[in-house]
């Protein structure tokens, strides 16, 4: 979980993936490292070298708000990753809950039944299904791990055919838990799928490393399912006010479609 220094983690990932043209940065020489190289973000960042190097080894661990822009700016970073390096640099330590139970309010459950054609989850932050109205879990059905997103892509034995895109999946699925790890990196749950995943899946291990940060928003995605064939659906993700850290992601398909055909489908062979 890179506890020890995530901040100079952080960093020298972005370094590292960042190719000297996409920051204009001229090659004139053959190059031994990934990326850029130290002085180059340091120049970027208007910083001088020597702190951006005790940055990157956790010897300063708190930059100004001015030089955190900087860097985000010298590494290109988009919006979510950059306020992810913010809180890196000012993290904010958040007292424990005692419980590992993470109820869904009564209303919102009673809400997502109302949706009798439109598959609803909510998740937590670990990208875990806390909820699903019964067309949610219809989608989601069938597989070892139905209840946990993270799992179901990289530990799940049909994931690759349940997801046609897997590679595209995988990757913003790491990027949505780098997301949510960032609100509370001490959390001993998402310490333990970490520690887990990084044992069993080398892509998760891999994806892992980069430190993409993205949070879920909206995409369009496909499903192979496995009582209904291909299915295309639209999602938007919406954050849940009343519970920090939930998120609402309800999924469509475009009028008339296939996709709209087979989710009547599957919502008539899952009644009741």
């Amino acid at each position: 979980m890179d506890r020890d220094n995530p901040l100079g983690q952080f960093l020298r990932a972005r370094r590292e993936l960042l190719q000297p043209e996409e920051a204009g940065v001229p090659v004139t020489t053959r190059r031994r490292v990934a990326g850029l190289r130290r002085e180059e973000v340091a120049r970027l960042a208007g910083v001088s070298t020597d702190y951006y190097v005790r940055l990157e080894q956790g010897r300063e661990r708190h930059p100004s708000a001015q030089v955190v822009d900087a860097l985000a700016h010298a590494l290109a970073l988009e919006e979510d990753a950059a306020a992810h390096l913010h809180r890196l640099a000012r993290p904010v330590r958040r007292r424990r809950a005692a419980t590992r139970r993470e109820p869904v309010s009564p209303n919102l459950l009673r809400m997502m039944e109302c949706w009798p054609h439109t598959p609803a989850v909510v998740l937590g932050r670990r990208l875990n299904v806390l909820a699903a109205n019964t067309l949610g879990r219809a989608l989601f059905d069938g597989h070892a791990y139905s209840g946990d997103l993270v799992r179901l892509v990289f530990l799940d034995p049909d994931a690759r055919e349940f997801y046609p895109d897997w590679e595209r999946v995988a990757v913003n699925t790491v990027a949505g838990l780098r997301a949510g790890a960032g609100a509370d990196p001490d959390d001993p749950l998402l310490i333990e799928v970490v520690g887990e995943l990084s044992v069993k899946s080398e892509p998760f291990r891999r994806l892992w490393a980069r430190h993409d940060i993205r949070q879920k928003t909206h995409e369009t995605k496909r499903f192979r399912h496995p009582l209904v064939g291909e299915l295309t659906l639209h999602y938007e993700s919406l954050t849940v006010n009343s519970s920090p850290g939930r998120q609402l992601v309800v999924y469509q398909a475009d009028p008339g479609s296939p996709s709209e055909e087979a989710l009547s489908l599957l919502g008539s062979l899952t009644a009741g």
